[in-house]
């Protein structure tokens, strides 16, 4: 019986295509399940044609709708075919005639490029190359790219090239995987390590240790988990066609699988990965696969940093796990809003602003005259961190971390300001979100867990005392704590040795290398944000520093950046850049628009309304709108992607944020931090987006743009 099975390729296009469109395809896969292989071919409503002029005779077209065609594979061997694209006629027509399928011989997976291009684009480089031994993959043999799974086609459009550059512009039209097994040799990884760290993962998809047939498509087809899905359940389309979220289930990566779905492990997993790498889908499909195991009356806990990301997880297990009965079994809350749970007090929780004037005040009560500033970071990553509980302890304590000198004669005097200040807040009902976390985990080490299995997600953001009463919700057994996080991303100063605070994840560690967002181009712009040097520039300086392996097959073209002479200028061009995006199909709600501060955010909110765009702030409780630009802060925006997204008011006053930044002689560690923090802020922004990043300024751009020269003079 025929099966048309969908290409990954496609199912990144569902968010562009029109519903009309989106039931063609539903209609053409419905064919392909009730007719002959016979009658597909004759079927006049599908016209499935082989195409004049085409480089691959495997590669035809099918009738989606009157205007719009799809692209398939169709092989000569088995009855699978694959649908790789759709689009208008000609635009799908003339995609398809330079395409090329072939089965790696080495990890049995078919393959996709498109050859037209790449004959065009080898010999113009082969006459400006110099000499052999000057060349990119110099070094390594035919043989062991041949072992690492690179074919002659492509071996020999590899050997012309001579930089990181060229091959880059190679690499949009080279199979996915084996443009990945050049990247990791380019940027300095062995033959060994490009083999465990790229073809290893690849063979998880080999259901035989047999030697490859590159002729045998179906068998092919069948092992290419990681891009094409053989759906034969029109339910489980129609839940895919109309919630392009939903093809997490069927394009689930297996070094993604393989820790979602592992049976069990002997206690504390963590999975770790860059923006995009699918840690938070992981995540959900861990918690979908401990449900299945849940005994009667077990609890799950699914907790993250900030309520934005609550929102988000909970819409997506709302898709991923369709049994309401199961879903409820899961609360779904912020850390902070758990331990509230747990301590069920009325005390109200203070902000930032009104924690510095009440150290103000303790320190006025007790004499001490060092600033606030210095009061709460002491009380946060000494007091708090290390759960000191007395004078005694405090005065012994190692002060890790803090660059700010302390004699132990000064100790008793911070004590008693801290001792102060917590007396004070006790008096007048309040509380610190912090030392309600403090309480909680005592609460529950004397009353016991409160749940089975507790999910973490952006762990990187928890403070240890976080980490303390998350400890004590769960018992200490096989599936306790599944955490998700990236060291990267840290955009709160918290640092933490799991490993002190009882949480061993030896041997239980993944981390995820493949990005599935953003593109190429928008990844190795924001690293070098990160790192604060151009991508160029490091992608020379040794493998570990350039964050190499983490990489996207995505490509596309690189970020924009725009320096305005005034802040309505800014407005006024970004205005002009939504409408371009909507003008190229983009719908509102996959557009979104992220600042520094709240009173950027409202400036760009007024002006795209007043431009007839509507527009929206993304705020915690509040449902994100498919049906206007999403506009928050960088810090809301943590988590969330967006198929476009501009960043905006990236000057030197606003990144870093002064406001934000500890003085370098009041404690050289604690600003290094905070730079730090500022620095991944702008990074995680720059990475929400997945086809289009577009950043603005006013005035001075921010020096991290200067230092990674990201198209700043």
């Amino acid at each position: 019986m025929p099966h048309l099975a969908l290409d990954k390729a496609f199912c990144q296009q569902l968010e562009k295509l029109e519903k009309h469109v989106r039931n063609g395809v539903f209609d053409a896969w419905e064919k392909f399940e009730r007719l002959t292989l016979d009658q597909l071919f004759k079927d006049p409503g599908l016209k499935l044609e082989a195409l004049k002029g085409a480089r691959d005779r495997q590669i035809r077209t099918i009738r989606i709708t009157q205007g719009y065609r799809g692209v398939v594979l169709a092989p000569e061997t088995g009855d699978t075919f694959v649908l790789l694209r759709v689009g208008p006629h000609d635009e799908a027509t003339e995609w398809a005639v330079r395409q090329k399928a072939t089965i790696n011989a080495v990890t049995g997976a078919v393959e996709l490029r498109e050859i037209t291009t790449l004959e065009e684009l080898a010999p113009a480089y082969e006459r400006i190359a110099p000499a052999e031994e000057q060349r990119l993959f110099a070094k390594v043999s035919d043989g062991q790219m041949a072992a690492l799974g690179i074919d002659a086609a492509t071996l020999a459009q590899a050997r012309v090239l001579t930089s990181l550059e060229q091959l880059d512009v190679f690499g949009r039209f080279f199979p996915p995987d084996q443009y990945k097994v050049l990247e990791h040799l380019a940027l300095g990884a062995s033959v060994e390590e490009t083999w465990q760290e790229v073809v290893v993962p690849a063979l998880a998809d080999a259901a035989s240790t047999e030697p490859v047939d590159t002729s045998d498509y179906a068998t092919a087809i069948a092992h290419t988990r990681t891009r094409i899905a053989v759906v034969t359940d029109a339910d489980e389309l129609r839940d895919i066609l109309d919630k392009p979220f939903a093809a997490w289930r069927i394009f689930l990566h297996p070094a993604q699988h393989k820790v979602a779905y592992r049976p069990s492990y002997s206690g504390p997993a963590q999975v770790s990965g860059g923006p995009g790498t699918g840690k938070s889908v992981v995540a959900l499909h861990r918690v979908r696969h401990l449900l299945r195991h849940l005994r009667d009356g077990d609890r799950i806990l699914l907790t993250t940093f900030t309520n934005a990301l609550v929102d988000s997880l909970g819409e997506g297990l709302a898709l991923l796990v369709d049994d309401p009965d199961l879903r409820d079994r899961v609360d779904v809350m912020t850390v902070d809003a758990f331990a509230g749970r747990v301590v069920n007090t009325s005390r109200r929780p203070i902000s930032g602003y009104e924690e510095t004037a009440r150290w103000e005040q303790a320190a006025e009560a007790t004499g001490f005259t060092g600033t606030p500033q210095f009061l709460a970071q002491e009380y946060k990553h000494v007091v708090l961190a290390q759960d000191i509980r007395s004078r005694e302890e405090y005065e012994r304590c190692e002060r890790r971390g803090r660059g700010s000198a302390l004699p132990v004669s000064a100790r008793p005097l911070v004590w008693r300001t801290t001792e102060e200040f917590t007396r004070r807040l006790a008096e007048d009902g309040l509380r610190t979100y912090l030392g309600t976390c403090v309480e909680a985990a005592g609460l529950l080490t004397e009353q016991g867990p409160a749940y089975r299995h507790v999910v973490v997600d952006e762990a990187q953001d928890l403070h240890p005392a976080q980490w303390r009463m998350l400890r004590a919700a769960a018992p200490r057994r096989p599936d306790d704590l599944f955490i998700a996080g990236d060291p990267h991303q840290r955009i709160y100063d918290n640092r933490v040795s799991l490993k002190s605070l009882g949480i061993h994840v030896a041997g239980r560690s993944t981390k995820l290398r493949q990005n599935y967002r953003s593109t190429q181009e928008i990844l190795s712009w924001a690293t070098g944000l990160l790192l604060g040097r151009p991508y160029a520039e490091l992608a020379d300086s040794g493998r570990h520093d350039t964050l190499v392996g983490y990489s996207s097959a995505l490509h596309g073209s690189g970020p924009r950046v725009h320096a305005a002479e005034s802040e309505e200028a800014e407005l006024d061009a970004l205005v002009e850049q939504v409408g371009e995006w909507v003008r190229g199909g983009a719908a509102y709600g996959e557009i979104g628009i992220c600042a520094r501060f709240n009173k950027t955010c409202e400036k760009v909110t007024h002006r795209l309304t007043k431009a007839r765009i509507p527009a929206g702030r993304v705020r915690a409780g509040a449902a994100r709108s498919d049906d206007a630009v999403n506009v928050g802060t960088m810090h809301t925006f943590k988590g969330l992607e967006y198929r476009y997204t501009a960043v905006v008011g990236v000057n030197d006053a606003a990144l870093p944020n002064p406001s934000a930044i500890t003085p370098e002689d009041v404690d050289r560690l604690q600003h290094e931090a905070d730079l730090a923090a500022e620095r991944c802020l702008l990074f995680v922004a720059c990475t929400r987006a997945r086809d289009g990043l577009y950043v603005s300024w006013t005035g001075r751009p921010s020096p991290f743009l200067v230092e990674a020269g990201c198209g700043v003079d």
